[in-house]
């Protein structure tokens, strides 16, 4: 009889479940859960439903152990919130069911070195061929097959967006192509390809195109390749390099065949027979189809009625198009397709995955909505070069990860010298990408991507980077010197660095009234005389200039609404971590505390 007491006790509620099922979990009749429910207030019917907390209540009242019932989530997705890590698709796969799968390659380079151009040939060269199954070209993805093996094209508009959809955690690319042209050389731009490449691990083909131009300096251009480490395989180093034309289609043949020999080296596999994973490419809103986005699967195979989750979206998928809007009912690895039923417009760069049900679906999308809401509430955490120096410190890390800004080229040489100097065999600074001007939102994504910080000389971040990096978590460091420069990073590697930080106050407040508000305790009722007063912030109480508390806000409202700040000339009620003893006429300070700025 104990036993059966026992499992009786502890019950594991849904967060969403009708009166009916409430009874047969707590095995009872629905009649005494509907009076437990009218004694609290709650008027509902047999078949209404309810939520845990409702059905927490009842079932406490009733002499059970509510507990709420957690669904079965995917681990990375409980540890990465809104982005699964691309590294965890393949961790637990049995080999024996990997399967080879089509390379997807993104193409990049320089912005008039012809990438469209070349995209643009070889979709023709596939039509003109008639060869079976043509390209199946999608919104920002086609396929093409070559001597009978497909290859996925991603039709990105460049570096930024494969680095973009990289720091999101969407690992979609498996050869990057650099697109070069021969009659213009190594450009800027061509050179950022380069480092996001590299941040990316993935192999580089370059294609030199425009060869059929008089004026084209095959020699000179692989020169400034070798330079940047991509030495010709013709010159006795490792980087295919293939003549093409995209304007008479020269070498386009040849730049495939690279592919597929560059695919059959890195083993591109997959695992068609799990539940799909990958990645959204694009999510728009279409007048007929409504709510729509374009999948790149990863692993597994995507089937028409399998439950997606994306970021903050979920939903079955009721149909799978092509572009000649045909349904089809699967698709395997590396395969685009565009898909219909989500609950809203998804976010590209998010990663996307199969769940059990829609149950399980729209539990996680609230599991990250509440994360969403506590790290809005809390500031962003960016790792940081003090953190760096912290790390080495515990022997957690042996490599730094740096970008470099700098005004001017000529900049460039003397402090990436310096900075590459420092540290030893074991200790290391890795420069990720090194370039002149300010300091602009790729920067950031990069950084983002390879966890990297930035250091600027004699620039600063524009509106859109500094707006990135601070919602991204990134470390942003700016010097006027070099030698200062060159000091805090060898300091960092050293486990030396200490951070110094400044009080920014941000607003003042007058305590108007005192409230004492049962399991609360007291709440302060204030008006904002400058400023902002922000529930993230930290705050000081003065009483006649003098202070009398220093800690942080711990709640915020505006009437009976949490808020998460409040501006100048406004009333609100706040409360203070570990401090009661308000009185009218004392003044909140409220306060942030900010890096100093190297000099």
């Amino acid at each position: 009889m104990s036993e059966q007491v026992q499992e009786r006790v502890v019950v594991e509620i849904p967060i969403f479940l009708s009166v009916r099922q409430l009874a047969e979990l707590m095995d009872i009749s629905p009649i005494v859960v509907i009076k437990e429910l009218m004694n609290a207030g709650v008027m509902a019917h047999i078949n209404q439903q309810i939520d845990y907390e409702t059905g927490a209540i009842v079932a406490e009242e009733l002499g059970f152990d509510p507990r709420e019932e957690t669904p079965a989530l995917d681990e990375a997705f409980a540890e990465g919130g809104p982005t699964l890590l691309w590294e965890r698709l393949y961790a637990d796969e049995d080999p024996a069911k990997l399967k080879a799968r089509p390379p997807v390659v993104t193409i990049l380079g320089h912005v008039d070195h012809g990438k469209t151009s070349l995209l643009d040939a070889i979709r023709d060269t596939e039509v003109q061929a008639g060869e079976a199954g043509g390209i199946t070209q999608h919104i920002g993805a086609y396929q093409i097959d070559y001597d009978g093996r497909v290859i996925t094209c991603l039709d990105t508009p460049g570096h930024e967006a494969f680095t973009a959809m990289r720091a999101r955690g969407a690992h979609t690319t498996d050869i990057a192509v650099l697109v070069v042209a021969a009659d213009d050389g190594v450009m800027p731009q061509t050179v950022e390809a380069i480092n996001h490449a590299r941040a990316a691990q993935v192999p580089i083909i370059v294609a030199l195109n425009k060869m059929d131009l008089d004026r084209a300096q095959t020699e000179r251009v692989k020169q400034e390749l070798a330079d940047r480490g991509l030495v010709p395989d013709d010159w006795g180093g490792t980087t295919l390099c293939v003549p093409v034309s995209a304007r008479t289609k020269m070498g386009l043949d040849d730049l495939l065949e690279a592919v597929v020999l560059v695919a059959d080296s890195t083993e591109i596999v997959a695992n068609p027979d799990r539940t799909a994973v990958g990645s959204v490419l694009e999510g728009r809103l279409e007048r007929t189809l409504g709510a729509t986005a374009t999948l790149l699967v990863q692993n597994g195979t995507l089937r028409t009625g399998d439950v997606v989750v994306t970021g903050l979206v979920s939903g079955r998928v009721r149909r799978m198009l092509t572009p000649s809007k045909q349904s089809i009912e699967e698709a395997g690895p590396s395969t685009p397709v565009m898909i219909l039923g989500l609950s809203g417009v998804p976010e590209a760069g998010r990663m996307f995955q199969v769940v059990a049900d829609t149950r399980t679906g729209r539990a996680m999308v609230a599991m990250r909505e509440d994360e969403l809401a506590a790290r809005s509430v809390a500031p962003t955490r960016a790792f940081t070069l003090d953190d760096f120096s912290s790390r080495i410190q515990a022997g957690q890390t042996k490599e730094l990860n740096l970008i470099v800004k700098t005004d001017v080229q000529g900049s460039i040489e003397p402090i990436v010298g310096s900075l590459e100097g420092l540290g030893d065999e074991d200790l290391k600074v890795n420069l990720i990408h090194a370039a002149a001007g300010n300091i602009t939102e790729s920067d950031v994504n990069l950084a983002i991507a390879s966890r990297a910080i930035i250091v600027g000389f004699q620039v600063r971040p524009d509106t859109a980077g500094r707006r990135h990096a601070e919602t991204g978590g990134v470390d942003i460091r700016t010097y006027d010197v070099i030698y200062k420069l060159v000091d805090e990073v060898d300091k960092a590697l050293k486990g030396l660095l200490e951070p110094v930080y400044r009080d920014v106050v941000i607003g003042e407040a007058e305590i108007l009234a005192t409230f004492n508000i049962p399991r609360v305790g007291a709440i302060a009722g204030c008006r904002i005389r400058t400023g902002v007063a922000r529930r993230n912030a930290r705050a000081r109480v003065l009483r006649r200039g003098e202070q009398l508390y220093d800690g942080h806000v711990a709640s915020l409202k505006r009437f009976d609404q949490d808020v998460r700040e409040v501006r100048s000339g406004f009333e609100c009620g706040m409360g203070l971590v570990d401090f009661r003893n308000f009185e009218v006429g004392d003044i909140i300070q409220l306060y942030v505390k900010e890096l100093e700025e190297a000099e």
